[in-house]
């Protein structure tokens, strides 16, 4: 389905809300969505072609989104923390013919114009940018009636950029009409999740991420109404869910993490009775910040690991989890496949590359045919990888150990951080913590840990949690340093970029 369908049932419901602010209606997101999809019919647009989207957490994001769905075009939302080459480089090698972009982003909008030479229409909203037109003019001169034909798009969106810079992952185009059955990812998580017209789904994360947005459009394909936050704010997050008796949402294990931190009594004053299904993704949640969630709001967690190039999908429920420490769940799309360093595929319980296995490949790097290459068994193109190392158990949940980019060899044994991080997430004098790995001249690396301190940082604290550590990893493993920082870099979804650390 798509907001066409419950536009005509109820357009006055809400299908987007800013929490504590702008509602956009579904009558409201069919006609701008189809006004704005006949302005770049008009323009020249057809299918398989290209718009770029630069904007905050706004309802508007739906509007193009949907516009593009509804056209047969390709949509990449960038996001809008990069400096503008960064954005720069990302239209441009997206192919965008048009960019939209949030007036609230003037000064980035207006400075990588020089460098789009690509773009034939730039819009703006929420007020005027100089090099683009008006976004509202735009509608307001386009017919809302939908187009004779409206062939099925897609997004086109950019990895994060933790490991490198920013790949375009580009899905095969949809051989269908936009209100045809057969979305993917309606398909698998509206029913596993209970997706509805009743949904009410608060997205906390930046909707230039995958999972927000496409989570959002799931949840508008089925009726439900999404409420943006416009930043991630722990205390604001349980006051949004009271407000708008929220029964669905997305986390990223950070989220949880902060939540938990929050004073007692100050957890305490929040209804959360509306919650029905709390999902998170995006990074392995550690078991013991996973046990307290679980505690707090009770068996209503959902995990799934995926990602955006969308090889395959795991998913486990609170119960699993519980019984399954730890891991992120059995395949749910794709047959999971580990491999060893020479691609040989390993029987259970042995550590390598996590592959998953589908009929055809589903993603290609744009304009990066090599690191497409790269993503894929050289024995089994079908079979494609992000990188991420980890195990499957005999009964078939897969255990992930880390990044193949952040594991450390020191004196030739494998460190993998993420066992470390997780040891010390929920240490009360431990705000946040990224281990890596540094040059040394007997071992080769060595394990580093930066950690923000809760609180003001006290002497001795590094031995401290030098002996917590002991007593939970093998010694070999236990941090050489401890570095003690303001904060450590994120990107807005949660995701550390150690990168950073170490230059």
């Amino acid at each position: 389905m798509y907001p066409g369908v419950h536009a005509e049932q109820f357009p006055d419901k809400p299908a987007a809300i800013v929490a504590g602010g702008e509602v956009l209606t579904y009558g409201q997101l069919e006609e701008r969505s189809a006004r704005l999809a006949r302005h770049l019919h008009d323009a020249g647009l057809r299918r398989g072609d290209h718009i770029a989207l630069l904007s905050a957490n706004d309802p508007k994001v739906f509007e193009v989104y949907w516009a593009a769905l509804r056209s047969g075009l390709y949509v990449t939302a960038v996001n809008r923390h990069l400096a503008a080459a960064e954005v720069a480089y990302v239209v441009d090698d997206c192919g965008a013919q048009v960019l939209i972009v949030s007036a609230g982003l003037a000064d980035v909008a207006e400075a990588v114009v020089a460098d789009t030479q690509n773009v034939r229409i730039r819009l703006a909203y929420r007020g005027s940018v100089p090099g683009y037109e008006s976004y509202e003019d735009a509608l307001a001169s386009s017919s809302p009636e939908p187009l004779p034909e409206q062939p099925r798009g897609v997004d086109m969106l950019y990895s994060s950029g933790t490991t490198g810079r920013p790949k375009g992952i580009k899905p095969p185009l949809a051989d269908r009409r936009v209100d045809e059955p057969g979305d993917g990812y309606t398909a698998a998580f509206g029913p596993l999740y209970g997706f509805g017209p009743d949904t009410v789904y608060l997205s906390p994360a930046p909707v230039y991420h995958a999972a927000p947005l496409r989570f959002g459009g799931v949840v508008q394909a089925l009726g439900g109404t999404v409420v943006l936050m416009e930043k991630f704010d722990a205390e604001q997050a349980l006051s949004a869910i009271e407000t708008h008796r929220v029964t669905h949402s997305q986390w990223v294990p950070t989220m949880f993490v902060r939540m938990l931190k929050l004073p007692g009594e100050t957890r305490a004053e929040y209804d959360l009775s509306s919650q029905r299904v709390a999902v998170h993704a995006a990074a392995p949640c550690p078991v013991d910040v996973k046990r307290a969630m679980i505690d707090w709001w009770g068996p209503i967690l959902h995990e799934y690991y995926s990602s955006t190039e969308g090889s395959g999908i795991t998913f486990i429920d609170s119960e699993q989890r519980l019984a399954e420490p730890g891991s992120v769940g059995r395949a749910g799309i794709g047959v999971i496949r580990i491999c060893g360093e020479h691609s040989e595929e390993l029987p259970a319980g042995e550590f390598g590359t996590v592959y998953f296995e589908r009929d055809t490949v589903p993603f290609s790097y744009h304009n990066d045919p090599a690191r497409t290459a790269e993503a894929q068994h050289p024995e089994h193109p079908t079979w494609t990888t992000t990188g991420d190392i980890g195990y499957v158990d005999e009964d078939g949940y897969l255990f992930l150990t880390d990044r193949k980019a952040f594991r450390i060899i020191s004196g030739g044994v494998n460190i993998y951080p993420q066992e470390i991080e997780n040891a010390l997430t929920l240490h009360p004098k431990v705000l946040d913590v990224a281990v890596v790995g540094v040059p040394g001249p007997e071992m080769g690396e060595s394990v580093q840990a930066f950690v923000e301190p809760a609180g003001a940082l006290r002497p001795g604290l590094g031995e401290e949690l030098r002996d917590y550590l002991r007593e939970r990893i093998a010694h070999y493993k236990v941090p050489k340093g401890f570095t003690f920082v303001d904060s450590l870099p994120h990107t807005p979804t949660g995701k550390l970029v150690k990168g950073e650390l170490t230059r």
